[in-house]
């Protein structure tokens, strides 16, 4: 195995439950090497991508949330690089954002900006219609105001300085990672099949979507109506995690958001896949603990889903 490859894949199998920094008082000071890359990728050889952009647990010293730890890290889609932890041995690539989604949301657009956040006038671009907007009002945008239950996550207002920061220094990086894996896939079998990796809360909470209190289904698979991924690729996913005895919905209430929106085009061969994992097959929501057998049995099956893919060429013939 390569070394990079070894190493990563020894992190993926050995990390345990924590969070890294501070989220309400700066750092102690760290060298330049003890500070956690922002961004981590491993190239592949095969045709597959797999992203996970909410699983970070690296708060940084800038964040100065008014809540504490533990509620922040209720946002987090905790545990997903481990569940994939199989993946980059398969040849798929793999991208992971180490800052939590909580701090910046590498999965919205950067003109999905909830201004009224900002002690300044932003000076950029931000989005206008209504249902780009969506998360923006839930508090959900790329800089998330509220946590899924209400709570305020700032006493304070924040810095056009600051924001463009936490732009250039998280979301420029990740997504250009997560291009940059997608075109070489892309350029080596002349197709692409990338899964964007969550988790969801066994219930929706009152912030977290249109649809507070929903019980979620083991599994969503989400494509946007269509428009990310082949519909027969999608049923493809459905139909193998149904067959291991999940339940399973399809773009609903999860379609897919700003990664699988922005990096897709099926049409060119190009698809993108959102899938999210219920919390309550692998953890413990409450304690942040991993239910090892759960954690076994999902990484055999999404293994097999990732063996299944693999030998998946969507352009058919």
């Amino acid at each position: 195995m390569h070394a990079a490859l070894k190493l990563i894949h020894h992190r993926f199998q050995q990390a345990q439950p924590g969070a890294t920094g501070s989220p309400g008082r700066p750092a102690a000071a760290t060298t330049p090497a003890a500070t956690p890359a922002m961004v981590s990728t491993v190239p592949g050889t095969s045709a597959l991508v797999f992203d996970s952009p909410h699983s970070g647990t690296h708060y940084p010293a800038d964040f100065r949330s008014a809540c504490s730890l533990p509620t922040l890290r209720r946002a987090e889609d905790t545990h997903v690089e481990k569940i994939y932890a199989f993946a980059p041995a398969l040849g798929v690539a793999w991208v992971e954002a180490h800052f939590p989604r909580i701090y910046l949301d590498a999965n919205r657009d950067t003109l999905e900006l909830d201004t009224t956040l900002l002690d300044a006038p932003w000076p950029d671009a931000v989005a206008t219609d209504p249902t780009v907007l969506n998360k923006v009002r839930l508090g959900k945008g790329l800089i998330w105001k509220f946590t899924d239950e209400g709570e305020a996550i700032y006493n304070r207002l924040l810095t056009v300085d600051e924001v463009r920061a936490r732009i250039d220094r998280c979301w420029r990086p990740y997504h250009a990672a997560v291009a940059q894996a997608i075109d070489a896939a892309h350029a080596r079998h002349g197709y692409s099949i990338h899964i964007n990796c969550h988790s969801m809360p066994a219930i929706s909470a009152s912030h977290a979507t249109d649809f507070p209190g929903l019980v979620h289904a083991d599994f969503v698979v989400g494509d946007r109506d269509g428009t990310t991924a082949s519909p027969a690729l999608s049923a493809l996913v459905c139909e193998h995690l149904r067959a291991c005895g999940y339940s399973v919905e399809y773009n609903h209430p999860y379609k897919g958001v700003e990664l699988v929106r922005r990096y897709s085009n099926p049409a060119q061969h190009r698809h993108s896949i959102q899938l999210e994992i219920n919390r309550k097959l692998y953890m413990d929501e409450d304690t942040l603990a991993e239910h090892p057998e759960g954690m076994a049995r999902l990484q055999g099956d999404l293994k097999a889903l990732t063996e299944k893919l693999l030998g998946t060429d969507p352009r058919g013939g």
